[in-house]
């Protein structure tokens, strides 16, 4: 049996969480998993600008932090921390912990080579509305392919105390261990599909020990000192998921229920890089206290495609906010509305879309929202779109003069006009898995 833990969610994560997974408790290997689709378009931007940038910034200093835990031979780390420049994050880790070895997985950046691609005859047509990628290519921002397991377990393969990836899918962090551990072969399905599930189960962190969880939230112990997931991977596939003990949070069969959904499309056809994962055929049972068991788990060959993510620059944006008080605070926030609307069609200002949302009425259930006809405070948003900057940024010098020549009284304005933001928008696509080259190098100083 070995033990797997996942210690971050998303960049942005609680630092403390990995600290105290390596500190309250023995753990063979700890995954960290960095990356969501609009952070790879972030790291490209910053990549460009700065040649030595383009990963999660806040990987070395952690690694730095648990250099000891790895050094002993307590712990080993796999993350997707790398981005788009994973030797530079690599590099860093080394600079501010130069005891450890660490490798690195690299060949999924494929945005050098679109045009390649295109000439080749791939048409990497949106998996969503069917278009040729012509249409955005002068604003392709990233293209990655999502890498699998298998590169990542020939990276502990090679003894690294760390290793970092870009773009590997959120699960091939949990499954690559026990592929490394157990010599799980490429036509392994079931055990493959049991590693990934396990990996899904546990990649957003404290989400499957009682974070976000609608089930008798308010009885969920410790929430100031939530303990993050740890899976006890078994060479035949099956697997328990627990925490230590002493960390809080709750992990039950019920808790467990919702991480699975989450961003589940068909449950019987689950496809990642290694395989693909029948999640009807998961059994679970509560094995214990804050311990839940996973059997019985099929599943299938990989499929010949993998997916890219791509991000591409799509406009600009601004979002402005106003709140109005009680009495007639809804009857307020919507005449500013009405009244933003028209001195913007009286400038002759085109957009994609503004879209406006009552706080405190409408904002987070929308038309489901049941009747709150005179709140006591209501927060007008409304924000602009479109591909003409200086279009939106005209938008935003509406908002504050509302404070004086709109309805009475507006509060909540002083941050002031808002922020231009470029939009970045996805874009997912299919390539034929045979393009795709995935290589390991031991990274020095």
């Amino acid at each position: 049996m070995i033990r797997i833990a996942n210690g971050q969610g998303f960049w942005g994560d609680w630092l403390e969480a990995p600290v105290r997974l390596v500190e309250q408790g023995p753990i063979d290997y700890l995954a960290l998993d960095y990356l969501a689709e609009i952070t790879m378009s972030i790291l490209q931007k910053q990549k460009q600008e700065d040649s030595s940038l383009g990963y999660a910034r806040d990987f070395p200093p952690l690694m730095a932090r648990i250099a000891g835990q790895i050094r002993d031979g307590q712990v080993k780390v796999i993350a997707n921390a790398g981005g788009v420049n994973p030797v530079a994050c690599a590099r860093e880790v080394i600079r501010l912990a130069p005891s450890l070895k660490v490798a690195v997985v690299l060949g999924d950046d494929v945005f050098p080579r679109i045009d390649e691609f295109t000439a080749k005859g791939y048409e990497m047509r949106d998996m969503d509305t069917g278009e040729p990628i012509g249409r955005i290519r002068p604003q392709i921002l990233s293209a990655n392919a999502y890498i699998g397991a298998f590169p990542l377990a020939e990276a502990l393969a090679t003894g690294a105390d760390v290793v970092i990836a870009g773009r590997s899918t959120d699960t091939a962090l949990t499954l690559a261990p026990m592929i490394y551990r157990y010599g799980w072969a490429a036509d392994d399905y079931d055990r493959l599909a049991a590693g990934t599930i396990a990996g899904h189960i546990i990649e957003c962190g404290a989400q499957c020990t009682g974070g976000n969880c609608q089930v008798d939230w308010q009885t969920i112990p410790d929430m100031a000192n939530i303990g993050y997931p740890i899976i006890e991977a078994e060479p035949d596939g099956s697997f328990s998921i627990t925490k230590h003990p002493q960390a809080g949070g709750r992990i039950n069969t019920d808790v467990i229920k919702e991480q699975l959904l989450y961003e589940l499309g068909d449950p019987r056809n689950y496809i990642t890089p290694d395989c693909v994962a029948d999640f009807t055929s998961i059994h679970l049972e509560d094995a214990g206290p804050d311990r839940v068991r996973a059997t019985g788990i099929r599943g299938g060959p990989r499929p010949p495609s993998l997916k890219l993510s791509i991000s591409y620059s799509a406009g600009w944006k601004a979002t402005g906010t106003m709140v109005y008080s009680w009495p007639q605070a809804l009857e307020k926030a919507g005449a500013a509305d009405r009244i933003v609307r028209a001195r913007i069609g009286q400038l002759g200002l085109t957009f994609d879309e503004i879209y406006t949302e009552f706080f405190s009425v409408n904002a987070c259930l929308g038309p489901a929202a049941p009747p709150n006809p005179d709140p006591p405070e209501v927060q007008l948003r409304i924000g602009a779109r479109g591909p003409d900057r200086k279009a939106v940024d005209r938008f935003t010098r509406e908002l504050v003069p509302l404070v004086l020549n709109g309805p009475p009284g507006a509060t909540g304005y002083g941050e002031g006009r808002p922020a231009v933001r470029e939009i970045v928008a996805y874009w997912s696509a299919l390539i034929s898995r045979e393009e795709i080259a995935t290589r390991v190098e031991l990274v020095t100083a």
